[in-house]
């Protein structure tokens, strides 16, 4: 939630009463500035002159819950008004000609929660790029579709999901947010929450496989020079080139992990600088003597003359599902959303990776069939398989003579199951997508579970 300060100064009065309040900044006109709020009470000090509005951006209808200051405070011809329309967000707004002295007006913003625990759980998705739209497919996909009135908005909301928030943050923000307690759940890449988590032990990962966002983080050096020859860390690791005085020089915007694995390498002397994006143009200009980037298929490294080496890897990310412990302990209904978001998530990437093949196949019996589909080791299903009969109408009489076999088969076996069948006598073979497998338990809810000692 955001809290946004408009102001509207008059002008005669701004001259005359300039210096006057040193410690009140206030925007230019017509700007905004936005202070996150969540639990803690904020302060803010209204000027002796103008108009000021306070915006409170909510979900619903929100309560100002402070104390307000007594209308003693000001004088005669200031007016104050709070606003609690249904279909506008809760307003306090301060009008005055001229005010003696800076009042300062203290506002609660809690979902209505006199205590200040905010009651709604929060789910952080990425905002931008390639892996928001990913992100927002897969839970579509997953029957978990997220409703955002306005694209310019950061908060939406899953249907599905009874009292849950969805916020939309930059990557490494999602992280600093389950740290703070701000934010409960989020997906992002595994990359991220390695680097800004680091190893923060109040980050759970619930599930490390979401099957997009593939890359991985990696050290490149340079195919010329003093690299021309470098074919491993340990051959960097030796080259005589390092010094205290003289270090080598990484570009990188993971500098936690890059300091780790630096360490665990056997580099003594390196040193870091900063950066975010068309790092590969860093060692041509002279500004570092390699880089440790994301990688997806290499093609931008090869394109700047640059090459990975064996060893090089940092680690292999994709999207996780990351949650704060403490969310899940202390906070009512965090476990039990969790858990649902986990079970779609689960039934969906354990669906596409299987296609469901029936196929007619002739037999004296049901059980005779199914022994000869079984006799496949390939052709065992997810818990076996269903063999019903097939009904047909023949000379005015209705008759089973075959039957139907539905299977389930990993899709990258899906050829040679289908070349299995018709070589034992199937026919007429029909393939189709699974939504979902639902199943009775799930071990990554077991491991999460025990991870919490519940």
């Amino acid at each position: 939630m955001n809290l946004r300060m408009i102001s509207t100064t008059n002008s005669r009065h701004r001259n005359s009463e300039k210096g006057t309040h040193k410690n009140t900044k206030l925007p230019a006109l017509g700007a905004s500035l936005a202070v996150p709020v969540v639990s803690a009470s904020t302060s803010m000090a209204l000027p002796s002159h103008g108009m000021q509005e306070l915006l409170l951006p909510s979900r619903g209808i929100r309560q100002l819950l402070s104390p307000m200051p007594s209308l003693s405070t000001f004088p005669a011809h200031t007016s104050i008004s709070v606003s609690m329309e249904r279909s506008a967000s809760p307003r306090i707004v301060c009008r005055s000609g001229f005010l003696k002295s800076a009042a300062a007006v203290k506002v609660i913003v809690s979902n209505g929660r006199p205590d200040g625990e905010r009651g709604e759980i929060r789910l952080g998705l990425p905002s931008k790029g390639r892996m928001a739209g990913n992100t927002l497919d897969l839970l579509k996909r997953c029957q978990l579709s997220v409703e955002q009135l306005n694209p310019r908005q950061y908060v939406a909301d899953i249907p599905q999901l009874s009292n849950l928030q969805v916020w939309f943050q930059r990557p490494e923000d999602i992280v600093r947010e389950l740290l703070s307690g701000h934010l409960d759940i989020g997906i992002v890449g595994l990359d991220t929450v390695s680097e800004y988590g680091q190893g923060n032990k109040d980050l759970i990962i619930v599930h490390e496989a979401l099957d997009y966002g593939h890359c991985r983080l990696s050290l490149a050096i340079p195919k010329y020079g003093i690299f021309e020859k470098i074919k491993s860390m340990k051959e960097l690791a030796l080259m005589a080139q390092w010094t205290d005085k003289k270090p080598l020089r990484v570009a990188t915007g993971f500098t936690y992990l890059g300091h780790k694995f630096m360490k665990e390498n056997g580099l003594k002397y390196v040193s870091f600088s900063t950066g975010e994006g068309a790092l590969e143009a860093a060692p041509a200009m002279g500004t570092a003597d390699v880089i440790l980037d994301v990688v997806s298929s290499g093609t931008t490294l090869r394109e700047n003359n640059l090459k990975e080496i064996e060893g090089g890897t940092v680690l292999e990310s994709q999207a996780v599902l990351v949650a704060s412990r403490k969310s899940l302990v202390q906070r009512e209904g965090v476990l039990d959303t969790t858990h649902k978001i986990l079970e779609r998530l689960e039934a969906h990437l354990e669906a596409v990776s299987q296609s469901m093949v029936t196929v007619n196949m002739t037999g004296s019996s049901a059980e005779e069939v199914a022994k000869r589909v079984l006799s496949l080791p390939s052709l065992s299903g997810l818990e076996g398989l269903t063999v019903s009969p097939v009904f047909r109408k023949r000379d005015e009489e209705v008759v089973a003579d075959c039957y139907a076999i539905s299977i389930c088969v990993p899709k990258n076996m899906l050829d040679i199951s289908v070349q299995q069948l018709r070589a034992i006598g199937a026919s007429r073979v029909l393939v189709s997508p699974l939504t979902c497998i639902l199943d009775e338990g799930s071990p990554r809810w077991q491991q999460l579970l025990s991870e919490l000692r519940l």
